[in-house]
């Protein structure tokens, strides 16, 4: 549980500030956590502007606004999948930036059978884009949260200090 404010989101904060643009988030197997990380930062409202937890195909319809057919032949934890996320969420809450995880935590089976331990992010900027992988190779549910959300503020701070 989050008790203090994130030394991670706080640099990523000051990164966002400095630019003047804000983010939006979409949470996929971190369940909430990317964004809970950045809401840690007092004052989020100036770099923060929404997001969700996509973890079922009415939260992804609710959220992305984007016809079924924009996702076919995508699995889920898949590059591809994140990127269109990523880009629906920034046009969607109207930011400048979007984030996006899609992933398989592992504790039971992925619905498109990614295997346990994968998640892949997507970045989206004013003017580009990025995209990782990581893969844990471990089918421990909590510990593959963190690591997943550590890997996606990792990947967005990377991606905003250039």
């Amino acid at each position: 549980m989050l008790t203090e404010t994130h030394p991670q989101a706080l640099r990523i904060a000051g990164l966002l500030r400095e630019r003047g643009e804000k983010i939006a988030v979409a949470d996929g197997a971190t369940g909430g956590l990317i964004a809970a990380s950045l809401l840690t930062v007092p004052g989020a409202l100036d770099f923060f502007v929404g997001g969700g937890v996509v973890y079922s195909f009415r939260a992804r319809d609710v959220l992305f606004a984007q016809p079924r057919e924009a996702y076919q032949g995508m699995r889920g934890a898949s590059e591809e999948y994140a990127l269109l996320q990523a880009r629906s969420i920034r046009d969607n809450f109207g930011a400048d930036w979007g984030i996006a995880e899609s992933g398989s935590v592992g504790g039971s089976t992925h619905p498109t059978g990614a295997p346990a331990g994968r998640s892949c992010v997507a970045i989206v900027s004013p003017d580009a884009e990025f995209v990782s992988v990581s893969e844990t190779g471990s089918n421990d549910r909590i510990a593959n949260m963190e690591d997943f959300t550590r890997a996606a503020l990792a990947a967005l701070e990377k991606a905003l200090a250039g």
